[in-house]
C-alpha cells in the first residue's frame, strides 16, 4: 500500500488540477489573460492602426494576387488530411479515399475556426467515422492516438526557432515572456515521443499489438508538420504579396511564435493572442500598421473562413436526420475519451445533433453579415461609376437601404434555419434571391450576389430538411437575439463612418462619385434597418396562419378518457389528468394516450403511457415526431421500471427522482412489536371520540365549503402547486371519495381525497391531504391507518402512499455526479422539504418501495430540465368554476 501511496497523491493532484480546469469561469480566465498580457506588451504598437486604411490596402489586392493567395489556403488545408489517412492506415479504418478526405475537411475546418485544443475536431470525426459504419472500439483509441499529436509539428519548428533555423531573436529580446512559450512548447516533441513509445499507451490505445512503431510515430509527427507548415507558408506567401516580397523566414518565424501563443491562450482558432503578436512582429520589422493588419485579415479570411464555408456546405450535405438518431443512441457516449471527459465533453456534443441543419443555419447568418459588411465599407471606385451610369441615383440608394434590411432579417432568420423550420426557409430564399438583386444595384457587388445564389441554391436542394411547422420562441431567446442584431447594428454603423471617413481622406479632390457625396446618415441606415427587420418578421409571425404547436395542446377531451378507461388500464398518476391542465396526445389510431404538459419547449408526459404495452414504443416514437415539427421535446416524468427498456430503446436517460411507497394490504396489520406504536394512536384517538368516516361523491356544499377552510388554513397563504399533484378543485374532489376525520364534536380536523388506480379495483392511492393546523399530534397517522384498515376491508390489493422524493437516489459510489449530489439534498434539505422525514414517515406503515424516473433526451441539459419541471409543478393551477 505504501509503495503506491506516491502514484496516488500524484493522481489526486491531477485530479484536483482537472477539476480547478473544468471550472468555466477558469477556463475563460487563462485565454484573457494570455491576450491582456500580450496586449499590455503592444498597446503602443495597437494604436496605430488604422482600420480606414487598412480596408483601402484591402480594396486594392490585384484579382490574381487574391486567387494565387487562396489557392495556397486551401492547399494548405488540404494537406491537413494526412491527420485522417494516418489513423485511416494504422487502425485500419474501412472509409474510403474521398470519404476520408471529407471528413477531414469538416473536421479541421470547423476545428480551425470555432474549437480549442482539438476538441471541436474530435466531435465531428465522431460522428462522421460513426455515420460511415466504423465500429466504436476502433474510434476511440483512434481519436484517442489523433488528439495529441497535432501539435507536435509546431513543436518541431520550435526547435528551428531554438537553434536559429528560424529565427526571432528581436521579437523574443523585445517579449521575454515568449521564451518560456517557446520552449514549453519544443519540450512536448520529446513527451509525445515517449509516450508513443511506452507500454500504458501500447496497452490501451494500440489494443495490445504493440508499442507504436517508429515509421508510425515519424508519421504522426510529419502529418502534424505538414500542417504547420502549410500555413506558415500560406502566412508569408500572403506577406510576400502585401508586404511588397517580405521574405519567407523572418515571416515563417513570427509565425511560429504567433501561432504558439495562439495556442496557449485556447481561443478559438487563437484568435486575439495569435494576431496581437504577429501585428507586433510585422510592426517591429518596419511594415506600416495598416499593412499588418491587412496581411491578418486575409489570412484569416483565407486560411480560416473560406474554408469552413466549404466545410459547412460538406457538413449540409453529409450529415442529417442519421446524425439524431446517431446522438440519441449510445454511440457518442461510448466513444468517449479520456480527453473529451478531461476537458467536460459531452456537453459540447449538443449542437451536433443535425450538423446539416446548423451548418445551413451558419451559412444564411454569414450571409446576412456579409450583405452588412458589404453596405458598411466603401465600393471600388470604376464599379460606382459603371453602376451610376446603368441606373439611376434613388435605385442605388433604395438598393443599399434594402440590402441592410434584408442582411438583419437573414441573421434574424439563421434560427429559424438551424430549427427547420419551413417558413424560415421560404423566407430565407426569397431574400438570399432579393439580396443578390440589390447587391448588384447598390455598387455591382457581384462577388456578394454570387455567394448569396449559390447559398440560395443550397437551400434548395436541402428542402427535404424543412419539415417543421414552428419552433418555440422564449423570452430570453428574443432578447438575446435582440442584443445580438443590436451589436451588429452598432458595429455596422461604426465600421460604415470609420471607413467611409478614412476612404474621403484618402481620395483625390473631385473623385468622389454622386453616389459617395451623397451616401452617408449611417446612424439612420443600421437603426432603420434593425427596426424594419424586427417588424417585418414580427408581422409575419403574428399574421400566419394559426398552425403553430396549440394544435398539439388542446384542452384535454375528458369524456373521451372516460370512454377510454373503461376499456383500457390506468396506472396511480391516472386519476390526475381530471384535473384538467394536461393536454392527451392519442396515438396507434386513439389506442395509446399520452398525457402531458408544456413548460418551455418540452412537453413532459406524466408517468407511463396508456394502452397496450406492445404498442407504446411506436406510439411514442409517433408523439416525438409530431412534437419534433414543432420544435418540441418530449420528456417522461415519474416513469415506471416495467417500462423503462421501451424508453431506453428510444435513446433516453434516466435519472432517478424517488421511490414510491406501496402497502400490500394482504400483509397489513397493527399487531406485532413493530407497530406498537401505531396502535397506540389509534387507541388515544378513539378515546378522544375522534371517528373515520368515507364520504362518496356528489359530495354537499356545506362539506366542501367545511373543506375549503381547512384547506385554506393549511396552506397559510401559500399557492397550490400542481400537475403531479392534485389540488383543492371541487369539481375535481366530486370526482371520488373523501376520507373524514372528525373531532368528538362531529366538525373534520382532517381529510384525504382518494384517487383509483383504474386496475380493476387492485390499486388505491392518495391524493390530496389537509389538516386544521391545531390537530392534535398523530392525527394524519390516525387518517392513514383508517384508509389502509377501510382498503383492506374493501378488498383493494395495494395502498399507494405517495412518493417519497429523492428517496434511495445516489447512494452508491458508482451513481452519477447528479444523482449524488440529489443524495447529498436527501440528507441535508431537511429545513428546504424534510426528504428524509417524509421517507422515515412513510417507513412507519412497512410498504414496498417501487423506484420512480425521469426519462429524458441525451441532448437536453438535466440541470435546465430540472429547472423547467420545477417551474411545471409550480405552476399555480386554474381552479375550474
Amino acid at each position: 500500500m505504501h509503495a503506491h501511496q506516491p502514484r496516488l497523491e500524484q493522481l489526486k493532484l491531477v485530479r484536483l488540477l482537472v477539476s480547478i480546469y473544468r471550472i468555466k469561469a477558469v477556463r475563460v480566465l487563462f485565454p484573457l489573460i494570455i491576450i491582456a498580457l500580450v496586449y499590455l506588451e503592444g498597446q503602443h504598437e495597437l494604436k496605430g492602426v488604422k482600420l480606414a486604411r487598412t480596408l483601402r490596402e484591402l480594396r486594392h489586392v490585384p484579382v490574381p494576387d487574391i486567387l494565387r493567395m487562396m489557392a495556397a489556403a486551401l492547399a494548405a488545408v488540404a494537406v491537413m488530411s494526412a491527420y485522417d489517412f494516418l489513423i485511416r492506415a494504422h487502425f485500419r479504418m474501412k472509409t474510403g479515399v474521398w470519404s476520408t478526405f471529407r471528413y477531414s475537411w469538416i473536421a479541421n475546418t470547423f476545428n480551425n475556426l470555432i474549437g480549442f485544443a482539438g476538441l471541436a475536431g474530435v466531435g465531428l470525426r465522431t460522428l462522421l467515422y460513426k455515420k460511415s459504419g466504423v465500429p466504436t472500439a476502433v474510434l476511440t483509441p483512434a481519436i484517442v492516438f489523433l488528439s495529441p499529436l497535432m501539435i507536435t509539428g509546431l513543436s518541431l519548428l520550435s526547435w528551428a526557432n531554438l537553434f536559429g533555423i528560424l529565427p526571432a531573436e528581436e521579437l523574443l529580446r523585445e517579449h521575454r515572456w515568449l521564451v518560456f512559450a517557446v520552449w514549453g512548447m519544443a519540450l512536448y516533441l520529446p513527451f509525445f515521443i515517449m509516450v508513443q513509445r511506452s507500454s500504458l499507451f501500447a496497452k490501451w490505445i494500440n489494443r495490445g499489438e504493440g508499442r507504436t512503431p517508429w515509421m508510425t510515430v515519424y508519421a504522426s509527427v510529419g502529418s502534424s508538420l505538414l500542417e504547420w507548415l502549410g500555413a506558415g507558408f500560406t502566412f508569408a506567401m500572403i506577406a510576400r504579396y502585401m508586404l511588397d516580397g517580405a521574405p519567407f523566414q523572418p515571416m515563417m518565424s513570427l509565425y511560429v511564435i504567433a501561432a504558439i501563443a495562439g495556442i496557449l491562450s485556447m481561443a478559438p482558432g487563437g484568435i486575439g493572442a495569435f494576431d496581437l503578436i504577429a501585428l507586433l512582429g510585422l510592426q517591429q520589422m518596419g511594415y506600416a500598421s495598416e499593412r499588418a493588419m491587412a496581411v491578418l485579415v486575409i489570412f484569416r479570411l483565407f486560411y480560416y473562413v473560406v474554408p469552413w464555408l466549404i466545410g459547412l456546405v460538406l457538413a449540409a450535405f453529409e450529415i442529417g436526420q442519421q446524425g439524431i438518431r446517431l446522438l440519441r443512441g449510445t454511440a457518442m457516449e461510448t466513444s468517449l475519451n479520456t480527453w473529451q471527459k478531461i476537458w467536460g465533453w459531452p456537453g459540447q456534443y449538443t449542437f451536433l445533433s443535425d450538423l446539416g441543419g446548423w451548418a445551413l443555419g451558419k451559412l444564411v447568418l454569414v450571409s446576412g453579415l456579409i450583405l452588412l459588411l458589404s453596405a458598411a465599407t466603401p465600393e471600388l471606385m470604376y464599379r460606382l461609376r459603371f453602376t451610376e451610369e446603368l441606373l439611376s441615383l434613388p435605385i442605388m440608394r433604395l438598393s443599399h437601404h434594402l440590402s441592410v434590411v434584408i442582411g438583419f432579417m437573414l441573421v434574424l432568420l439563421s434560427r429559424g434555419i438551424s430549427l427547420h423550420v419551413r417558413r424560415a426557409y421560404i423566407g430565407s430564399g426569397i431574400l438570399l434571391a432579393l439580396g443578390a438583386v440589390f447587391a448588384f444595384a447598390k455598387g455591382f457587388d457581384y462577388e456578394e450576389a454570387i455567394f448569396l445564389l449559390l447559398v440560395a441554391f443550397l437551400l434548395w436542394i436541402s428542402r427535404a430538411r424543412f419539415y417543421r411547422i414552428s419552433a418555440p420562441i422564449s423570452r430570453q431567446s428574443l432578447l438575446g437575439w435582440l442584443l445580438l442584431t443590436s451589436f451588429i447594428a452598432l458595429s455596422y454603423y461604426l465600421l460604415a463612418s470609420y471607413s467611409h471617413r478614412g476612404f474621403f481622406k484618402a481620395l483625390q479632390p473631385g473623385e468622389a462619385t454622386e453616389w459617395l457625396q451623397q451616401h452617408g446618415h449611417f446612424a439612420y441606415t443600421a437603426a432603420g434597418g434593425l427596426a424594419a427587420a424586427w417588424l417585418l418578421l414580427s408581422l409575419a409571425a403574428v399574421l400566419r396562419p394559426n398552425r403553430r404547436a396549440e394544435a398539439l395542446t388542446a384542452p384535454p377531451d375528458m369524456d373521451r378518457l372516460r370512454r377510454y378507461l373503461e376499456t383500457e388500464s390506468g396506472n396511480a398518476l391516472t386519476h390526475m389528468l381530471f384535473t384538467g391542465d394536461k393536454s392527451f396526445y392519442w396515438a396507434q389510431d386513439g389506442k395509446v394516450m399520452l398525457p402531458f404538459a408544456r413548460v418551455r419547449d418540452k412537453l413532459v408526459v406524466l408517468g407511463d403511457p396508456l394502452g397496450p404495452k406492445e404498442l407504446v414504443n411506436d406510439a411514442i416514437s409517433e408523439f416525438r415526431t409530431e412534437a419534433d415539427r414543432y420544435g418540441l421535446t418530449v420528456v417522461f416524468y415519474q416513469a415506471t421500471p416495467a417500462y423503462l427498456p421501451i424508453y431506453h430503446e428510444q435513446g433516453y436517460r434516466f435519472f432517478k427522482l424517488g421511490e414510491e411507497a406501496l402497502v400490500p394490504l394482504d400483509h397489513f396489520t397493527l399487531s406485532g412489536k413493530r407497530n406498537s406504536d401505531l396502535r397506540s394512536v389509534t387507541r388515544r384517538f378513539e378515546r378522544e371520540g375522534c371517528t373515520f368516516e368515507l364520504a362518496k361523491p356528489p359530495h354537499g356544499v356545506e362539506l366542501l365549503q367545511e373543506l375549503r377552510s381547512i384547506s385554506d388554513e393549511w396552506l397559510r397563504g401559500r399557492a397550490e402547486k400542481g400537475y403531479s399533484l392534485g389540488w383543492f378543485d371541487e369539481s375535481y374532489l366530486q370526482l371520488a371519495p373523501l376520507a373524514l376525520l372528525r373531532n368528538a364534536e362531529g366538525a373534520v380536523i382532517a381529510f384525504a381525497s382518494l384517487a383509483p388506480g383504474y386496475d380493476g379495483g387492485v390499486t388505491v392511492s392518495i391524493d390530496l391531504m389537509r389538516h386544521r393546523l391545531k390537530s392534535p399530534n398523530g392525527t394524519m397517522d390516525f387518517l392513514f391507518i383508517s384508509l389502509l384498515e377501510w382498503a383492506k376491508a374493501e378488498g383493494y390489493g395495494r395502498f399507494n402512499l405517495g412518493n417519497a422524493p429523492l428517496s434511495s437516489v445516489g447512494r452508491n459510489p458508482g451513481s452519477l455526479r447528479e444523482e449524488k449530489i440529489a443524495h447529498l439534498v436527501f440528507k441535508r434539505g431537511g429545513h428546504w422539504y424534510g426528504f428524509l422525514g417524509l421517507r422515515r414517515y412513510k417507513e412507519k406503515f412497512s410498504p414496498e418501495w417501487e423506484p420512480r424516473y425521469l426519462a429524458y433526451p441525451v441532448s437536453l441539459s438535466l440541470p435546465v430540465l430540472t429547472l423547467d419541471l420545477v417551474r411545471l409543478v409550480s405552476r399555480q393551477p386554474k381552479v375550474r368554476k
